[in-house]
């Protein structure tokens, strides 16, 4: 008899949020895209060295790319490779996606903002956010409801 392949998944596939996108945006679409990578960043991401807080995704030329995300090199990093740990990154998207995004964005008034890497079927992806922005009004509002959100479940969890 031959023996059945039991599949370890890994429930925590996320590498790195961006809380403060949801913070800062109101995230209307999601769109999940692949990244052009060197080894040593696969490293890095395979120990959870990103960081998403101070980058966004520009498009120039028809192209879409990452910049500003901060990927930290491992020490244990090769000695021929010169680690450019906030270089600009190629994102991987589809032609009409691309060009949706491009059209959103120039007249809707929108910007791209990562919200999220995570990893899947061993590749990392990173999910962007079409967003436009909070006005401090709105952080209020926002910050009110989950507030009571979460005095509410106190009240529930009492009785």
């Amino acid at each position: 008899m031959a023996k059945s392949k039991q599949k370890k998944s890994n429930t925590n596939n996320t590498i790195a949020l961006n809380k403060k996108a949801q913070h800062e945006y109101f995230i209307e679409q999601r769109f999940e895209c692949g990244l052009v990578l060197q080894g040593w960043e696969v490293k890095s991401l395979r120990a959870s060295r990103i960081q998403l807080k101070e980058s966004y995704v520009k498009i120039l030329h028809g192209e879409t790319f990452l910049v500003g995300g901060h990927i930290s090199p491992l020490a244990s990093a090769s000695t021929h490779v010169d680690p450019d740990p906030t270089r600009t990154r190629k994102l991987l998207l589809k032609r009409s996606e691309i060009n949706r995004l491009i059209g959103l964005i120039e007249r809707a008034g929108y910007t791209l903002v990562p919200t999220a890497m995570y990893w899947k079927r061993g590749r990392a992806k990173l999910e962007i956010g079409l967003a436009k922005g909070k006005k401090q009004h709105d952080k209020r509002a926002t910050e009110k409801d989950r507030d009571w959100q979460r005095e509410k479940a106190r009240i529930f969890r009492r009785h």
